[in-house]
């Protein structure tokens, strides 16, 4: 019998309220008010399940925005009605041979960002065909999403997004039949690759089973990847702070304090030696301090974002000024570490302004109010469901995470490689960054909600009204130079987004804007030919720059970014010196540490 149930059968059992005694007449609203709370949150969870995560209420609503908008638009309706028409007498005429040889891509082509469609059997008549008429009908759809007057645009970005997730999975490249890639390879193995592929998705199957994903940990931590030599200096309940052992004859006096989202593992940072970040500042001569976040589990339910900032980088900092008093720091953090050191830089910045030299931020935004298609899992009722899916188990699990990414990116993270290792039977070569990847972490039920609810629903930060000790800051109050850093294909800080650090930061910024995504931009190898950059710095006092014009400003690079970045803290740091000695005295273990192994 269900709690809510109970309180009601009490109340009736007793006929009427004068008859309970009075301490129970005020405290039975409250229990059948919790009991009903928590009957919703249960089922809530419970729907979450089935949906992914996704609340049906915000779908639903942006839905009835959608069509109600389109019901009402004549005009539109008729625009959209002989757009497909006009599609199809242009497929028609695809059809209707007019060369002596098939002209490929003759009506539409895929984005340059759309993968699917690559090499040369895409080109054979029949497979263009199909794939034409699915670029034709998904352009169709899109168009029925945009610039619908009076549809508000969340809602319309909602729309948008469900209907590609749903016409992506009936794109031609997902089935074996109108896949030339796999028909090709059906011919080469006689068949054999759908025996491969079935041992794979079984293989699959059963590590999901298990809670992991085993197969992709090609690369073990501590010997593979995040083999830098270093000692923890320093932990506590959130935090292992490692220092990097010099390798240099002389270090700069300032220190670098690197702050890592803990929605990943840090190594993402030092991946294998020739691509690790770490060890590239370690042999430029300077001393490097990562923070190694816990992997929390339901017992650190009610761990705040507060909590992250005075247990994380107020720690951390304060470790460093224990070891090395009165040497400033190079503070850097990436990702959701970058927004959070800019709320503690920015407290540092009012309470002890010598503390900080310079702050780094990677891929790291400041306002959420463009935030990529991250923002369309954050409104009231989203954020509500995610909290209620939360509840019980107290974490945001590392599945439904790594889910939330990969519906971002369906096409390249989920069906791509479905096809890839179920259809055509094999599996993509091992790397660490893939590896890495698989090795996911828990979020806490509070410090998430703050996250969603102050930063992306609220957007206090960037506005003035986020408190830290019961004190608002200001971004405005950052001074230090800065160097930040966008990527050209970021789905989850998009680079427009992290520039608008320029008018929210008092500072002299040194902004670049390197190729790749969230994660390939930023492990940026300088051995690694593919890589290219733009840099600019914009003084304090000088007149904004908007993202459109910054980029037809800024001097194109090619190579690494990384080079810039020591180039940038060279500038900013003392005289070399000898290398500190504190590692050995009072370190508690060996460098990876051990919350980077938790699961």
């Amino acid at each position: 019998m269900s709690p809510l149930v109970s309180a009601v059968r009490l109340a009736n059992s007793q006929g009427h309220a004068d008859a309970l005694p009075p301490e129970e007449v005020g405290a039975l609203p409250s229990k059948v008010s919790a009991a009903a709370e928590s009957t919703d949150r249960a089922f809530h969870a419970g729907l979450a399940r089935l949906t992914g995560g996704l609340s049906p209420a915000a779908v639903a609503l942006a839905f009835a925005d959608w069509q109600l908008h389109l019901l009402t638009s004549p005009g539109e309706c008729a625009m959209l009605a002989g757009e497909a028409l006009q599609h199809g007498m242009q497929f028609i005429n695809a059809m209707v041979p007019r060369h002596a040889t098939f002209q490929p891509w003759s009506v539409i082509k895929p984005p340059a960002a759309d993968r699917r469609f690559a090499g040369r059997d895409w080109e054979l008549p029949p497979f263009n065909l199909l794939a034409q008429s699915f670029l034709l009908t998904e352009d169709w759809w899109h168009s029925t999403t945009s610039d619908v007057r009076g549809l508000a645009h969340s809602n319309a970005a909602i729309a948008d997004f469900v209907t590609r997730q749903c016409l992506d999975t009936m794109a031609p490249t997902n089935f074996a039949g109108s896949n030339p890639k796999v028909l090709r390879k059906i011919m080469e193995t006689g068949g054999g690759n759908f025996v491969y592929g079935l041992h794979n998705w079984m293989e699959d199957w059963q590590t999901l089973l298990k809670g992991g994903a085993a197969h992709d940990q090609q690369f073990v931590v501590g010997k593979d990847v995040a083999v830098t030599p270093g000692k923890v200096v320093y932990r506590n309940d959130l935090i292992e702070l490692i220092q990097y052992s010099p390798t240099t004859p002389t270090v700069r006096p300032e220190t670098i304090l690197i702050v890592p989202a803990w929605i990943m593992k840090y190594y993402i940072l030092d991946l294998s030696p020739h691509n690790s970040l770490v060890r590239f500042l370690v042999e430029n001569g300077f001393t490097v301090f990562m923070i190694s976040w816990k992997n929390p589990t339901s017992v650190d339910r009610n761990l705040s974002l507060e909590d992250y900032r005075e247990q994380g980088v107020d720690a951390a900092v304060a470790a460093i000024n224990e070891f090395m008093p009165e040497r400033a720091i190079h503070a850097a953090g990436y990702c959701l570490g970058g927004t959070l050191l800019s709320i503690a830089a920015a407290r540092l910045q009012r309470d002890r302004p010598d503390c900080l030299k310079t702050v780094t931020m990677l891929a790291a935004q400041t306002d959420f109010t463009e935030a990529g298609e991250l923002t369309l899992f954050v409104n009231e009722s989203q954020v509500s469901f995610l909290e209620d899916m939360m509840w019980q188990p107290g974490v945001l699990g590392s599945m439904q995470m790594a889910g939330a990414f990969q519906m971002l990116r369906s096409n390249d993270l989920l069906w791509s490689r479905m096809v890839h290792d179920y259809l055509i039977g094999e599996r993509a070569p091992p790397s660490d960054l893939m590896s890495w990847n698989a090795d996911a972490t828990r979020m806490p039920y509070q410090m998430h909600s703050d996250y969603l609810r102050h930063l992306f629903l609220n957007n206090d930060l960037a506005e003035g009204r986020y408190q830290t000790g019961g004190k608002p800051i200001a971004l405005s109050d950052l001074r230090k130079p800065m160097f930040v850093v966008g990527t050209l294909r970021d789905h989850v800080a998009p680079w427009k987004s992290v520039h608008k650090i320029h008018f929210l930061a008092d500072a002299d910024i040194t902004y670049v804007l390197t190729n790749g995504g969230h994660n390939a931009g930023i492990v940026a190898a300088p051995d690694e030919a593919e890589h290219s950059y733009q840099v600019l710095t914009k003084k304090a006092a000088d007149p904004y720059v908007g993202p459109e014009e910054w980029i037809k400003l800024a001097p194109a690079h090619e190579g690494s970014w990384w080079g810039e970045w020591v180039r940038f803290l060279a500038a900013h740091s003392g005289s070399p010196v000898a290398p500190p000695s504190f590692e050995t005295e009072g370190s508690v273990q060996d460098a990876p540490g051990s919350y980077v192994l938790q699961r």
